[in-house]
């Protein structure tokens, strides 16, 4: 998978927004300055996507799916650093789920 990284607030804010279609193996990851409860929605998305809430340790501590253009607010249950935005059902068809940890070859 190849994810694109939001690290500053502009980024972070325009997310997904406004795109069409996202390939099957590409993503998006929040990158946050410290863990904190974090809060998604869908305005103006139209790509229907599966969020990953993860700890600073890097470790999956929720996944939600989300419907394009919705305004209601997904907020973590638990403070965590990083989101990890894929197509709906992208962990399930790739067997990623709460409690394993990510990796990224740049590690």
């Amino acid at each position: 998978m190849r994810v694109e990284v939001a690290d500053d607030p502009y980024e972070r804010s325009l997310g997904l927004m406004y795109r069409r279609e996202l390939p099957e193996d590409r993503g998006m990851l929040f990158v946050f300055p410290y863990p904190q409860r974090l809060s998604f929605w869908m305005k103006n998305t139209y790509v229907p996507l599966s969020i990953a809430y993860i700890g600073s340790d890097w470790v999956i501590r929720e996944i939600y799916d989300l419907e394009p253009l919705n305004e209601r607010p997904v907020v973590s249950k638990y403070a965590v650093q990083y989101a990890l935005e894929v197509n709906r059902g992208w962990f399930k068809r790739h067997g990623v789920k709460v409690g394993d940890t990510v990796r990224f070859p740049c590690r």
